[in-house]
């Protein structure tokens, strides 16, 4: 194990010299923190950085003086992080930030060469699937899925939401099952056994993989009155209403009722009404004569 470097008295001295270096460098430079020996004859001293956003930073320069010299020069000046200082989380490679998902339409995502769930073409597959399509000269393809790639596929779709344990397919009836579904269409090789694609226009699982044993209300065996009859099941809330938005009108009472307008008084009984003043001889005669002869 190497000796820890003893800190030179003389180097530890040159406080002022490092300050003087530390502002011709940049801004904001605090009290003196200390000094620490990095070798012989080599100190670094720290400054309190005061500059606005670098809370926990420091102000290192490093001095040094040749042996038998009692000059001290300065080597370096830099801006570091203290343990408590505010600084940018661990930078990750691309490949390790990357989420299921995560390639959208333009992007380009290369693959590995010595990507673990891939192996060489020609190499024997103990998928039947694969090996029948390797058979077809001029059609292979350079590299296939091994039993390990398969394997972490199928876990990943049986524990999502096309699997068992979907929201779905615990809420829809036991024995409405993909499996028993005429619209579920088995995929080839090995995955045939659990995995399928659903091909029901009206599922919401259409064009995608499902499980056998993942399930939905558009199963091919739903009957119409098998589902009258889930539907009867089901309770349904009565009808609420919400007085913030229905206007509350109160009735109205008799006390509340406009004045109707008083009847017309009858003229007085001494007063007589007009008569008719058209004679007798004005009147037009009942009486009907006959002609003489």
């Amino acid at each position: 194990m190497s000796r820890r470097a003893r800190l030179d008295r003389v180097c530890a001295d040159a406080v002022e010299l490092a300050r003087e270096a530390a502002a011709e460098t940049g801004e904001g430079i605090g009290e003196h923190l200390g000094a620490e020996a990095e070798a012989e004859r080599v100190v670094t001293h720290l400054f309190e950085c005061l500059l606005p956003g670098y809370r926990g930073w420091r102000w290192a320069v490093v001095v040094a003086r040749a042996p038998r010299s009692r000059t001290v020069t300065v080597s370096e000046t830099a801006l570091l992080p203290g343990p408590d200082a505010l600084v940018a989380p661990e930078w990750v490679p691309w490949s390790q930030r990357l989420r299921a998902g995560d390639v959208g339409v333009g992007d380009l995502l290369p693959t590995a060469p010595d990507d673990p769930r891939l192996d060489p073409a020609y190499v024997y597959s103990d998928d039947d699937g694969l090996e029948d399509l390797a058979f077809e000269l001029g059609v292979g393809r350079e590299r296939v899925m091994n039993r390990e790639g398969r394997a972490e596929c199928a876990d990943r779709w049986y524990a999502g939401d096309r699997g068992p344990t979907a929201e779905i397919a615990t809420s829809a009836p036991a024995d409405a099952r993909c499996a028993s579904c005429g619209f579920f269409l088995p995929l080839a090789g090995s995955l045939r056994q659990v995995f399928g694609v659903c091909g029901n226009v009206y599922a919401s699982d259409d064009a995608r993989v499902v499980s056998s044993d993942h399930g939905c209300g558009a199963h091919s065996e739903v009957l119409s009155g098998e589902a009258e009859a889930v539907a009867g099941a089901v309770d349904h809330a009565g009808t609420v209403y919400d007085d913030n938005v229905v206007e509350r009108v109160e009735p109205e009472t008799e006390a509340d009722a406009p004045d109707e307008p008083a009847a017309s008084e009858e003229p007085p009984e001494d007063e007589e009404s007009p008569k008719d003043e058209t004679t007798a001889e004005e009147k037009p005669s009942a009486v009907h004569t006959e002609p003489s002869e």
